[in-house]
């Protein structure tokens, strides 16, 4: 009875523990920098750069990893994407034309697809004998 709830509990956890590191890691790599930059020309990009991005997806790319390579698939799916999915609706919600809303959902869909690619090919490769 008892090993039959540590199993739910510990996928319960590692969700918790994915989203909590997804978010502190948004925090690390595109939280501190809010300012768009206004080139010559008059145009503004930001308030990101590629290597921001390019550093949150990399520095994910270990814990996701790692869950999916023990068996905590739906963990490193569902806890990376819920972690990203708020950190992003809290980082764009102050926007006033409201399209935040389709960036959020651009953020939660493209992070659960490559999240699920990412444990499938992992968990998969895992199960391969060498």
């Amino acid at each position: 009875m008892r090993q039959g709830l540590l199993k739910p509990a510990l996928q319960l956890l590692s969700i918790l523990a994915l989203a909590g590191v997804s978010l502190g890691l948004w925090a690390a790599w595109l939280g501190w920098d809010q300012h768009r930059d206004v080139q010559p020309d008059g145009t503004t990009t930001g308030p990101y750069e590629a290597w921001q991005v390019i550093g949150l997806v990399l520095t994910l790319l270990a814990p996701v990893c790692w869950a999916a390579y023990r068996g905590y698939v739906a963990a490193a799916v569902l806890g990376t994407t819920a972690g990203l999915t708020a950190a992003a609706f809290y980082d764009w919600s102050d926007d006033s034309s409201g399209l935040f809303v389709i960036g959020v959902g651009m953020i939660t869909l493209g992070s659960l697809v490559v999240t699920a690619a990412v444990s499938a090919v992992i968990n998969s490769a895992q199960r391969i004998p060498v």
